[in-house]
């Protein structure tokens, strides 16, 4: 029995110093060159501060590889290979296959046993009926919006609009998408709602949002770039219907020749 019990207390031991040492390699995987702390700081950190440094480094690696699929950077269908995952992102096996499972449950990658994961192409009828769940959601939320919108907020929308139409001269197409998800980002902090501003950024994610698929001429993406503006006017008009108006057709993307088909209404500003 003594001896039992001292394989086990061995076997423990080394256990956890390995499973110490693999939390630590993630937690130095993920962060920044210039963030990283001294190895004598990490010795300090305990077991549940090195599960909570594994955890969020899993969590920016599924953001990472969603956002590379949704820029279109793996375009829909495109298999993936777990090497070519392992070299990009610097991860290991266990952590890639970790994300690609969270990713087929927010249902942007596929798992077919015995082959491997793909990239989850949306039919159109899928397609549209995300959209139509968006307009429902979008709309719905354009209240807020309106209610807790600021001069603040104005500003910085009036910035991230101008930064979008700027590179639609000068930048690349992924540029754009960036600049239109801080957009968009930005526009749903406005919803005091905050339930359902997480299940509108989930169906984002779900719904055909790469450059390729959501903008297939440049008089669209221009269009969007106005659609913009149009947003923020109806915002600082304080115009709820108008607001709806503009938004439903953006997501859409059934366009809007000006702000004028918004129908905003002079109302009185709280």
């Amino acid at each position: 029995m003594a001896i039992l019990m001292t394989a086990f207390f061995l076997v423990r031991c080394a256990t956890g110093h390995l499973l110490t040492l693999h939390d630590e390699h993630l937690r130095r995987s993920f962060q920044p060159a210039g963030s990283r702390m001294n190895d004598a700081a990490s010795c300090n950190r305990g077991p549940a501060t090195l599960m909570t440094a594994t955890t969020e480094s899993l969590s920016k690696l599924v953001d990472v590889m969603a956002r590379d699929i949704q820029a279109g950077v793996f375009t829909p269908g495109t298999w993936l290979k777990q090497i070519d995952l392992e070299n990009r992102y610097g991860a290991t096996r266990m952590d890639i296959r970790r994300a690609l499972d969270q990713l087929a449950a927010k249902r942007l990658v596929r798992h077919v046993p015995n082959r491997g994961y793909h990239v989850h192409a949306l039919d159109d009828r899928q397609a549209d009926e995300i959209r139509d769940v968006r307009v429902i959601l979008e709309t719905a939320a354009a209240e807020s919006m309106i209610q807790s919108v600021s001069a603040a907020d104005l500003r910085d929308l009036r910035r991230l609009a101008a930064r979008f139409e700027e590179l639609i001269l000068t930048g690349t197409i992924l540029e754009q998408y960036e600049a239109n998800i801080a957009f968009h980002v930005r526009l749903l902090r406005l919803c005091t709602n905050r339930e359902l501003v997480n299940v509108v950024t989930e169906l984002r994610g779900r719904g055909p949002s790469a450059p390729a698929t959501q903008w297939k001429t440049r008089a669209r993406i221009e269009q969007s770039g106005r659609e913009h503006v149009m947003m923020i006017d109806a915002l600082e008009a304080r115009n709820v219907e108008a607001l709806r108006h503009v938004l439903a057709a953006h997501i859409r993307q059934t366009g809007m020749s000006s702000a004028s088909e918004a129908q905003p209404s002079p109302i009185e500003r709280g």
